[in-house]
């Protein structure tokens, strides 16, 4: 069983991104399981914080990661760029001394929802030096960016379009091929 760890980038409780990811796993191919992750509770990054210890909040989720094959990513794309809460959580999980074990190698996907028309397209590319840095594998095979999310989704929650849900499973389908082929160093 191939295990990607899924996470949205979003904490509101109505969020577009949250749904794409619950979507997303609903659409994972048999031999798959994206498993939804949290960054619900990790405080923001402070030396002094991190001296005492780390937040069990960010060590469960280092733990969920290293343990997944691949790491799908759901950004939201706040003023053309990474969103602040997910990029926080990233930097939390890339320091020592676990920062190599979480992200080198590791196959990585991005999409994203927004209520705009560019479909998250600044923020998938604001995160490639980030995802470069830590060493991680992007999967460059599909590109998925939801625009006009606020009709997107039905009252559930779900993907309210046939189209957009055929998208969504092509590149489930394709990063999970992705990911069984590229086997991350243990």
């Amino acid at each position: 069983m191939t295990k990607i760890v899924g996470i949205s980038g979003s904490l509101r409780v109505g969020s577009y991104n949250s749904m794409l990811l619950r979507a997303a796993a609903a659409a994972a191919p048999a031999g798959t399981a994206i498993e939804i992750a949290t960054i619900e509770g990790i405080p923001l990054y402070n030396l002094d914080v991190e001296e005492k210890g780390t937040p069990e909040a960010v060590t469960a989720l280092r733990e969920r990661i290293i343990a997944g094959d691949g790491l799908l990513l759901v950004t939201p794309e706040y003023n053309n760029s990474i969103p602040g809460v997910l990029k926080n959580a990233i930097d939390w999980l890339s320091r020592p001394p676990d920062g190599a074990r979480v992200f080198a190698g590791l196959p990585v996907g991005l999409i994203g929802a927004t209520v705009g028309m560019g479909a998250t397209s600044l923020a998938q590319a604001a995160w490639l030096p980030v995802l470069r840095t830590l060493q991680t594998l992007p999967w460059f095979g599909g590109r998925l960016g939801v625009s006009g999310s606020g009709t997107a989704f039905d009252a559930q929650g779900g993907l309210g379009d046939d189209k957009l849900r055929a998208q969504l499973e092509k590149y489930v389908t394709g990063f999970a091929k992705f990911v069984a082929d590229h086997p991350r160093p243990r």
